[in-house]
């Protein structure tokens, strides 16, 4: 979403669907299918510090293999930088995109990113005063972004978007809306255009995509994989979104992932419009 234009949920979704009721499934062999993996809240449960997410023997040790059996087309897409991804995942996914896509990791390790905007100093700055005289806030630098968490203290929701939203449009950022998080972003590539990447880059190349995430923040790439011919998958309670099928919970992703490996394809249930 771009300075000066209404939060994502005022105006986002208003043209996506609401998944209700399975109606059918779709398979997608391993040797044509490549993965895309949100972290918080997909792979991982939401913890009240975003530090506060570990490294998980379970979890990393499916996200390795599924690399290998998927000879690379498998990424992780995440708000997260590249080096919290590599922390948490104990550096299982060799491609990945940090930031909300302003930072991507291709196969080869080469490593683009957005040009850090002249704003985000000043946005910090104004974060962490307000996080200081107000008890539950956090603040999370990630150098091309700020976010501000009000998990701790969601009686602030109103106080929190009037505050980020004017420093989007006097500062020139990008203001992105998540679970209990609003994030001020240097303008630049989404999750859907890092999905859009590495789709056009050995070895995606040629694959069905298939794209798990649980938050607003990866609409875009739910729609990037519909492009590819691929599906999104809706980690967590059901609301309006582009994504065409849908899991529980990180725990879920996990057993679906490990049975997937086992079978040899990825099985998902479509959901009713």
């Amino acid at each position: 979403m771009e300075t000066g234009e209404p939060m994502p949920r005022a105006s986002a979704s208003q043209s996506l669907s609401i998944p209700l009721e399975p109606i059918a499934t779709r398979a997608v062999p391993l040797r044509e299918a490549s993965l895309f993996l949100d972290l918080d809240g997909t792979l991982a449960n939401i913890m009240d510090r975003p530090e506060a997410v570990g490294p998980d023997a379970r979890r990393n040790g499916l996200v390795r293999e599924a690399a290998v059996i998927l000879g690379g087309r498998l990424a992780v897409v995440s708000g997260r930088t590249l080096g919290d991804i590599d922390r948490i995942l104990d550096c299982a996914a060799a491609c990945a995109a940090g930031v909300h896509g302003l930072e991507r990791r291709d196969r080869k390790g080469q490593v683009t990113r957005a040009p850090t905007h002249g704003g985000m100093d000043e946005a910090e700055r104004v974060l962490n005063d307000l996080a200081a005289s107000t008890p539950g806030l956090l603040v999370e630098p990630k150098a091309l972004s700020v976010a501000l968490h009000y998990r701790g203290a969601p009686t602030q929701q109103t106080a929190v978007f009037e505050l980020t939203q004017r420093l989007a449009r006097c500062l020139g950022l990008v203001l992105q809306e998540g679970s209990m998080v609003v994030e001020l972003k240097t303008p630049g590539p989404d999750k859907g255009d890092a999905v859009r990447s590495f789709m056009t880059e050995t070895p995606f190349l040629g694959s069905t995509p298939i794209v798990l995430g649980d938050d607003l923040t990866d609409e875009g790439a739910f729609v990037a994989a519909a492009e590819f011919g691929g599906l999104g998958v809706l980690v967590g309670p059901r609301r309006r979104t582009a994504a065409e099928a849908g899991l529980s919970d990180p725990d879920a992703v996990l057993d679906w992932l490990q049975a997937s490996l086992t079978h040899g394809e990825f099985i998902v249930e479509l959901l009713q419009p």
